[in-house]
């Protein structure tokens, strides 16, 4: 039996080694604490979402300038240079006979300059309006990717905050669980307590550490995550800042009716396409009008039958008027087919609105139980801490079995982890109700 109790003491004294370096290990990971604002900071710089949407709206704004410059003039510079292989042969007659001249020169050269640019041109004015309304889209689409990231964020932030209260609850557990068995073994030794009470203190320390490993291993998980919503290189080592409990009077004074869709992006992005069909219906229409554009070529000819050119120049300014009178009913179908494809987009946006309303009273009435279950278990938390204080003071006179001290414990476990589980499960919801109601904060 000495020989039992000297194993089992010493595997409680590795375990215990095991885990304070494993507690250690986790410190030393954890070098750098930000908070969730740096975390959002650091997420809106490095993430490559984010980047791909600067990127799109910068590729917009390019497409954007090249449609402004149909509006300046078009100038072009041409020269060309032909060698006559065979000269053509002119036949003519002059006083009732024939005769044959060959005309040309052998080498032609010409050379010039040419200019073009619109003067009337309602379908190009269209054009401008419905490429600045695509920077927009895009611009609508960068802050989508924002806001997605944030509330990326903020949940992968809050899960870390839940691991380490999960550790916290776990590690209390492990540690009492400990001392118990270190009371009880005081007690077997001097035959105030059983075998059995002995071996099921034993058996309360074994059962503890899966948890404990557990939840540790939770917090690595948690922290990895975190860091790749954020874009950062995963051998980083960061560790966050804060309870999870901190945010539960947050919790308590929310007001979910203060939230309106009047930002929401999704909402956003199909206006703006909805304003894209109307301006494409535009420029169909005015496709109709005709078109008046200018131009000007100043050129040099010059040719021989040897390279001592002679240069002589032309030049003609014109206006070129474009009429369109028939074209297989092509605008009028089209239009009619942009008016359809928006009256579907039309009946997408109230059913989106729709939709979005639904998530928001959904969300609110997460929030409510929530709420309830924070308030519930707040009140079973201290009758519970009493229970376990009051079992545990019994058990060490003796008065109170290894089997109670267990109950009161679990109750005052379930309790704590259904409070930290209450305010991470509304965080997580205010987080979605955000990026619903389009915040960027």
């Amino acid at each position: 039996m000495c020989k039992f109790k000297s194993i089992l003491t010493t595997v409680l004294c590795l375990t215990t080694v095991m885990w304070s370096n494993i507690s250690e290990a986790q410190q030393a990971q954890d070098s750098l604490i930000i908070t969730l604002e740096q975390a959002i900071e650091i997420a809106l710089e490095e993430s490559n979402s984010v980047k791909i949407a600067d990127l799109t709206i910068e590729k917009s704004g390019y497409a954007k300038k090249g449609t402004y410059a149909a509006l300046y003039p078009n100038i072009t510079a041409s020269g060309s240079y032909q060698r006559t292989l065979k000269k053509q042969v002119m036949a003519m007659d002059f006083g009732g006979q024939s005769m044959e001249i060959s005309v040309g020169k052998w080498n032609n050269v010409n050379a010039g300059i040419s200019a073009s640019m619109p003067l009337i041109n309602a379908q190009l004015w269209q054009a401008l309006k419905l490429s600045a309304l695509d920077v927009e889209i895009a611009v609508e689409q960068a802050r989508s990717s924002k806001i997605a990231m944030i509330s990326q964020v903020k949940q992968a932030f809050y899960a870390v905050l839940l691991a380490q209260q999960v550790y916290d609850v776990y590690n209390n557990v492990y540690e009492n669980a400990a001392k118990n068995f270190e009371h009880t073994e005081h007690l077997y030794n001097a035959g105030k307590a059983s075998e059995y009470e002995y071996l099921r203190a034993q058996v309360n320390v074994k059962n503890a550490e899966p948890n404990v490993y557990s939840s540790l291993m939770a917090i690595e998980l948690t922290i990895w995550q975190l860091k790749a919503v954020m874009g950062v290189e995963l051998s980083e080592k960061i560790g966050v800042a804060g309870e999870i409990d901190q945010y539960k009077d947050e919790m308590m004074t929310y007001n979910c009716n203060e939230i309106d869709l009047e930002n929401n992006t999704t909402l956003a992005q199909l206006q703006l396409q909805n304003k894209q069909l109307e301006r494409t219906i535009k420029m169909t229409k005015y496709q109709y009008i005709p078109t008046l554009a200018a131009s000007f070529s100043y050129n040099y000819i010059a040719m021989g039958d040897d390279f001592k050119f002679k240069w002589n120049p032309y030049s003609v300014v014109g206006l070129s008027l474009n009429i369109p009178i028939f074209d297989g009913f092509s605008k009028h179908n089209s239009i009619k087919q942009y008016k359809s494809t928006q009256d579907i987009l039309q009946l997408n946006i109230e059913d989106t609105e729709r939709n979005l309303r639904i998530a928001l009273k959904n969300f609110e009435n997460q929030i409510a139980t929530y709420m309830k279950n924070y308030t519930a278990a707040e009140s079973t938390l201290e009758v519970a801490q009493r229970s376990y204080d009051i079992a545990e003071r019994m058990y060490e006179l003796g008065k109170a079995t290894l089997l109670e001290l267990n109950d009161a414990q679990l109750a005052l476990v379930q309790a704590q982890l259904t409070m930290s589980q209450a305010v991470y499960n509304f965080m997580v919801t205010k987080a979605s109700i955000e990026e619903l109601a389009g915040n960027e904060e």
